[in-house]
């Protein structure tokens, strides 16, 4: 009898891998329906990852959005899961325990079913609770390995791990192959080997399209026994994406297993409508080249899901680049040889910095070392002269045990930076917020929401959550969305109403903090709070502790980046500007108050 192999379409993901925003509930809504009519998805990836933070970023309420979108699919009984972090549950830095536990309480009563957990080091310290509370919530705990390839990852290294997180009583392993450089035949020892000795644990394959062995490699995992695969569809499949369901379903098909069949018109109608999506706003905000596969993804490794703001941060540092290469009296680069140096250079450091999984968030510091790097080096400057904060904590085990030996120049670095290695448990620095955070909303008379949602959302994304309640997001949302417009050289069309932004008087300031001073820019640029450009909402948090001579944020020059530093020991009381504002030379960017 031919073995069932079914779907699981990845509408978030797919946006996600091709550009900065997902659709709107409008949207989503409209397209649910036709998903479903189209008969061969058993799952849908609805939410989690980045899509409750690109709510926030529209000034939209998330949870609205995920209860919307996710009710079509409960009544169809089709599976809706989400993707999260782990240790960083849905952002990009450490969450506190209560505030994960209560997440999966939310996601479950908002219609979630699945909650698919991965630590980007594959930490099962970090794994563990999220199994437990997902399955506390009465959720489906699906656990995530993060595949990637070299020396240290083999399938002995992965089996090892599909044990621990079934001791846990992880429901589901998923193959996480976030960068699509699982070789085939690799991943289909991987499958056989945990279904031969956990013949009932459920296994489901996540691959991207990126450098081109996905379809090979969905293959080698059905025949090896696994029974979901992730999929996409027109006009966002291939790239950087994933595979086409049309193409998985027919090669499987062809290969002796029993799939679904698929409504062809309910397929073209879905691809009209995403297409609309795209030519309505979304679009704008799509890199054409994450179109587009390469091989090159197979060298360096870097992952799908994070193409988008490569790109972007490419862009913003390609002038101040070539500046420097001027100065330098240098060869100018292309923004294309510049991907391909990029690409070079994160293979190069990858394994000096301990082989980290190349998925969200630590991706995302690789890459931004390996970019930081280049402009160094364009300047005349060694290798590795700054690395970021997050980046630092990765490197230190704060974020959990990297899987292989750091280098011997980056431990010399952390000991010449005075910095300590951390071996604990990477929780226990992150003690419980919700009591403060329930504080702070009855201070603002505002609701903790239908299963305290609204709480959820303050407590996981608490400054993009203040962006949203006060207008602000809505506002730089509507400017950035014309700016986009106008770049395209599309019709203007004002979609949100601009609200006024409040500014803090610099005269209250010093009557209350007569210590006060002013954070101010070295040079005429553009504010950069973080590395990763494409986050409007990455200014540090007011009553953040800084110290003298630390780096606060950095102003991009014509010639190159200028770091902003702290001129005494103090804490941030206030925020003047956002990312990527245009400052001029002496304008304050923040107010800190001195403990002098």
């Amino acid at each position: 009898m031919a073995r069932e192999i079914k779907f699981s379409l990845l509408y978030r993901d797919m946006w996600q891998s091709s550009g900065k925003y997902v659709p709107r509930v409008d949207q989503l809504t409209q397209i649910a329906p036709v998903i479903i009519d189209m008969g061969c998805f058993s799952r849908v990836e609805t939410n989690g990852g980045a899509f409750e933070q690109v709510n926030l970023l529209f000034g939209e309420n998330p949870n609205v959005a995920v209860r919307a979108w996710t009710a079509p699919f409960n009544k169809a009984g089709i599976q809706t899961h989400m993707l999260e972090r782990a240790l960083n549950a849905l952002r990009m830095n450490p969450v506190p325990a209560d505030v994960r536990r209560l997440m999966c309480k939310v996601k479950k009563a908002q219609g979630t079913d699945i909650a698919r957990s991965f630590c980007g080091l594959n930490d099962p310290r970090n794994l563990r609770p999220s199994i437990e509370y997902a399955k506390a919530a009465g959720m489906i705990a699906q656990a995530a390995m993060s595949i990637t390839y070299g020396q240290v990852f083999t399938v002995d290294y992965y089996v090892r791990l599909a044990d621990r997180l079934a001791d846990f009583g992880a429901d589901e392993i998923c193959l996480k192959d976030m960068a699509g450089i699982g070789r085939p035949a690799f991943l289909g020892k991987i499958v056989k080997t945990i279904k031969d000795r956990h013949p009932k644990l459920v296994i489901q394959y996540h691959g991207h399209s990126g450098p081109g062995f996905s379809v090979a490699s969905m293959l080698e995992v059905a025949r090896a026994g696994a029974d979901y695969i992730d999929v996409a569809m027109e006009p966002l499949s291939w790239g950087t994406s994933h595979p086409d369901v049309i193409t998985i379903q027919a090669m499987l098909k062809d290969d002796g297993f029993l799939v679904p069949d698929i409504n062809m018109k309910a397929y073209m109608e879905a691809r009209r409508l995403t297409q609309t999506f795209i030519d309505d706003f979304l679009g704008f905000f799509i890199d054409p080249s994450n179109k587009h596969m390469s091989s090159l993804l197979v060298g360096c490794g870097l992952p799908g899901g994070m193409m988008g703001s490569m790109m972007s941060d490419l862009r913003g540092m390609h002038s101040a680049i070539n500046a420097a290469l001027r100065q330098n009296n240098k060869k100018e680069v292309a923004l294309n040889d510049l991907v391909v140096q990029l690409f070079g250079e994160v293979e190069y450091v990858w394994p000096k910095l301990g082989c980290p999984p190349l998925v969200t968030p630590f991706s995302q510091y690789v890459k931004n070392i390996a970019l930081m790097n280049i402009l160094y080096m364009a300047q005349g400057k060694p290798r590795f002269a700054a690395i970021d904060k997050d980046s630092w904590n990765m490197i230190l085990g704060k974020m959990g045990k990297l899987p292989g030996e750091l280098s011997p120049e980056i431990t010399e670095l952390a000991c010449q930076n005075n910095l300590e290695f951390y071996t604990g448990d990477p929780q226990a620095p992150y003690p419980d917020a919700l009591d403060n955070y329930r504080r702070e909303m009855k201070e603002n008379n505002w609701d903790t929401g239908q299963d305290d949602e609204e709480l959820f959302e303050l407590a996981m994304h608490d400054r993009q959550y203040r962006d949203y309640k006060s207008g602000i997001a809505k506002e730089r949302f509507a400017k950035e969305l014309e700016q986009a417009r106008e770049k395209a050289g599309a019709p203007i069309v004002v979609v949100r109403p601009v609200v006024e932004v409040p500014k803090f008087d610099v005269t209250k300031i010093r009557e209350l903090y007569p210590t006060a001073q002013p954070v101010q820019s070295p040079a005429k640029g553009k504010v950069i709070w973080q590395y990763d450009v494409a986050d409007v909402s990455t200014a540090p948090v007011v009553g953040t502790a800084v110290k003298k001579g630390q780096t606060i944020c950095f102003v991009q020059t014509y010639y190159g980046l200028e770091p902003v530093t702290a001129l005494a020991d103090g804490q941030i009381i206030q925020i003047e500007t956002r990312q990527g504002d245009a400052v001029e030379k002496n304008q304050a960017l923040a107010f800190l108050k001195t403990n002098e």
